[in-house]
């Protein structure tokens, strides 16, 4: 008898749009967390039946979801996607989740002017409630037993749904002792101090929810230790600190070793609350190695390859692929290479930087104000380096994931170096795709510096100056320390593959 899995998370792995016609075309959806999920379901899917569970984000996504029963198949996945009203949506996902919750665990306040709890943001908390309910009575329904003839359980991903967990441990009542639920945070997390922000009766409830799940997952040890301190510091919860996983590249521990030797998967403790007891463990995610290279091998890809070939002229590439978002760090990254090409004048005309960048969360005024700022000093750049024969930096603000590929395979440099990251996928995904070998120039403040730490440029995602030193260490490498180097990478990032983060938190929810 299979084993019934069900996933819910606000984007699901499929988008829909109107066709000229009026009929519904799908898209694959975007975002590292849809990628992971959806690599790891493919690899336990034979052996399992699921589902998975969506808000409808457009018009043509609430006309699927409108018509009997509103799930469509993806990929051999029925995707149920659920019609919020656009209101209570976009005060739920823009004024909570994303403007309040997001800005909180990635320290993004500022704090002289943000955030304001006012009546409005009590409003717009009732509508949060509304929403994760809404994502509740469809779980508690999927799960019911004459849906699941066998165990089934339940991965409820990200900030967006913080509420899920307890409201669907009610829901189900006596029966949740049979069913598995967790939570994964695919986000850092704040600590004590700084998530003290929040109203108290809005802090205890976010951390009240997830503790509703019977294990609670998390990137890397800083981020759950974070949250463990949260329990004790804001519920006063019964937490035991028993756990194997070390707290990054320098922790210690025994479970989860990688590849680099650096213990960074494993229990980082549990949490007795309201008499229930939830794990709460590490579970990096890496990149699913062949499906990228199928990808990159595509004709779609290998054109980009050719055309981005063409446009560096035998130049050494420095690339960095994003999304616009403030904790991203793409001005201070810019900086760092216009502080490179002022104080490193033999770089001129010999290296390029290629910034490809996909739109995110335009319906937020700080991420449009961010963008613009991005793109002036993109245009300063240029102006004040470029050359009738030299454009020193390519900014291209749009989603074409092709051609995002085809740049991780040509980069000599990635650079990555935001100021906050749950784990970031594309540090790991350029040495995979890489096809001579790429140096990778890594903040310390993302999650996937616990993995990669030995063999990455490590840099104070703040310091330009320190950022540029990195960069110009990069493009002096030499051939084979840098091939040395991007492979190791590439291996740490295939050791964490998404079946075997998936795999593990279905492992934990048997025990």
């Amino acid at each position: 008898m299979k084993q019934r899995v069900l996933v819910a998370s606000n984007r699901g792995p499929i988008s829909y749009e109107f066709a000229t016609d009026g009929s519904l075309t799908g898209r694959r959806g975007g975002g590292g967390m849809i990628a992971g999920v959806t690599s790891g379901l493919a690899a336990v899917a034979p052996q399992t039946d699921v589902t998975w569970i969506c808000a409808a984000l457009s018009d043509a996504d609430r006309a699927v979801a409108q018509q009997e029963g509103g799930t469509r198949d993806q990929g051999g996945i029925p995707v149920r996607m659920l019609d919020i009203p656009p209101d209570t949506f976009d005060r739920a996902y823009n004024n909570v989740a994303n403007s309040t919750l997001w800005f909180l665990h990635h320290l993004l306040f500022d704090n002289p002017n943000q955030p304001q709890f006012g009546r409005q943001f009590q409003r717009d908390w009732q509508s949060y409630r509304t929403y994760n309910e809404t994502f509740a009575d469809a779980l508690a329904q999927e799960a019911r037993p004459e849906r699941c003839a066998g165990d089934v359980r339940m991965l409820v991903q990200d900030y967006h749904l913080s509420l899920v967990p307890r409201m669907l441990r009610e829901r189900l009542g006596g029966t949740a002792r049979e069913a598995g639920i967790a939570h994964f945070c695919h986000i850092p997390w704040a600590p004590p101090d700084y998530y003290r922000i929040l109203p108290l009766e809005v802090g205890r409830a976010v951390l009240d929810g997830i503790l509703g799940a019977d294990h609670a997952g998390f990137h890397a040890a800083r981020w759950a230790v974070a949250f463990l301190d949260c329990c004790t510091a804001i519920l006063g919860a019964d937490v035991d600190r028993t756990g194997t996983a070390g707290t990054g590249p320098e922790g210690t521990g025994s479970a989860g070793t990688g590849p680099a030797g650096t213990d960074v998967a494993g229990t980082v403790g549990r949490v007795s609350y309201r008499g229930h007891v939830t794990e709460v463990a590490v579970h990096p995610m890496g990149v699913d190695a062949d499906g990228l290279r199928a990808r990159a091998r595509a004709e779609d890809v290998r054109a980009h390859i050719g055309t981005l070939n063409r446009i560096a002229g035998g130049r050494k590439l420095i690339v960095r692929i994003d999304r616009t978002e403030l904790s991203k760090n793409i001005v201070r990254g810019l900086a760092a290479y216009r502080e490179l090409l002022a104080t490193r004048p033999q770089w001129r005309g010999r290296v390029m930087h290629l910034a490809f960048a996909y739109p995110s969360r335009p319906a937020v005024p700080e991420y449009r104000a961010y963008t613009e700022r991005v793109q002036q000093l993109a245009r300063e750049i240029t102006e004040e380096f470029g050359t009738a024969d030299w454009n020193p930096l390519i900014l291209e603000v749009k989603d074409d994931y092709p051609r995002s590929l085809a740049a991780c395979a040509l980069a000599d440099v990635l650079v990555v170096n935001p100021i906050r990251d749950g784990m970031n996928l594309v540090a790991q995904e350029g040495p995979v795709l890489s096809e001579r070998g790429c140096a990778v120039v890594l903040s310390r403040e993302a999650g996937a510096a616990a993995t990669l730490a030995p063999d990455a440029l490590l840099i104070n995602p703040y310091d330009i100056s320190e950022t540029a030193e990195a960069i110009h260490q990069a493009l002096s490498m030499p051939d084979a320390e840098r091939q040395r180097r991007s492979a190791a990478l590439a291996a740490t990032a295939t050791a964490f593959r998404p079946a075997r983060w998936l795999g593990d938190q279905l492992a934990r929810l048997e025990t």
